[in-house]
């Protein structure tokens, strides 16, 4: 049996690069360090890290192992949260969201999910995917609405990605541009505009799309707030890169779409990998998924509109 303690040792080893840096997290000594690493590699029969004068690397066993003891972690802290719920007068969810994401979602999902379970005590949590994640995995949220652009989603090991919709990108342009008339429109014929960024997402996919279409990013504003970035556009800054769902531009602005193939955020659930049922987190994440195909729906063809 694989010692869940040795497996602790050997995550702080992989995180720090290093026996001495593991142990000053740990409060161990590196030498008890080192035996912990020891007794875990007689255990398996097989090394699990690599001593050199540069560091620790990990052997593939040992990755494996690291993998799932993140895993193992992520169960521990999840069962812990779920105890401690156990002992509240009533049944506790918490949800984690995005801003615009919750904005769009939650008025069409929440309805549905309370009036159905008066006496469930829901707490809502604003953050991005990366706190998302993390919330998720130590049990401070019970599920998180969350999003990515290109690439994987969002998740790491003992946690599931739900897709729910596809929120395409639009081009807010000021009302008076010369491009604002076009049905749609490619970001590279606006090489020389200055951007409004609405969040740190969406200035690197601009930057990698500026880098392929042989252009460089001039940016104007950087924001965290699509909407505050739609301000700016009408007020004759630059011009911005916003998602559908959080499309509300001032009577100053114009929405135009994205010539194909258009970019979207691909808006999903973290849940965490389960052994048993969570009815009061399956419903609200149905309910959730019921709101996302409406407003799916709703924005399937649909003009830039809040």
């Amino acid at each position: 049996m694989i010692d869940v303690q040795r497996l602790r040792v050997l995550r702080a080893v992989a995180e720090h690069g290093s026996f001495n840096k593991a142990a000053g997290a740990l409060l161990l000594t590196p030498s008890a360090v080192s035996q912990h690493i020891a007794a875990l590699e007689r255990s398996l029969g097989h090394p699990v890290a690599a001593r050199s004068t540069r560091g620790v690397t990990l052997t593939e066993a040992g990755r494996l192992l690291v993998d799932a003891a993140e895993t193992i972690a992520a169960e521990l802290d999840q069962v812990r949260s779920a105890i401690d719920r156990l002992s509240a007068g009533r049944p506790r969810l918490t949800l984690a969201t995005f801003t615009s994401g919750g904005r769009h979602l939650l008025p069409r999902a929440l309805p549905r999910f309370v009036a159905d379970r008066p006496e469930a005590e829901l707490t809502l949590l604003e953050a991005e995917p990366e706190t998302a994640v993390a919330l998720v995995r130590s049990g401070g949220a019970d599920l998180a609405l969350a999003y990515h652009f290109d690439g994987p989603p969002p998740v790491r090991a003992g946690l599931d990605w739900t897709p729910l919709m596809d929120d395409p990108m639009w081009l807010v342009l000021p009302q008076d541009h010369p491009l604002a008339g076009r049905a749609d429109l490619d970001p590279a014929e606006l090489r020389g505009a200055r951007w409004v960024l609405g969040c740190l997402k969406t200035e690197a996919f601009l930057r990698r799309y500026a880098a392929l279409a042989g252009f460089e990013l001039q940016v104007a504003a950087s924001t965290t707030d699509y909407f505050f970035a739609q301000t700016l556009v009408g007020a004759g800054v630059g011009v911005s890169l916003v998602p559908h769902v959080s499309l509300a531009p001032p009577a100053s602005c114009t929405a135009v779409r994205v010539a194909p193939p258009r970019p979207a955020r691909h808006i999903g659930l973290i849940t965490p990998r389960r052994r048993g049922p969570q009815p009061y987190a399956d419903a609200l994440a149905e309910a959730l998924r019921a709101a996302a195909g409406t407003e799916a729906d709703a924005g399937a063809g649909a003009g830039p509109t809040a």
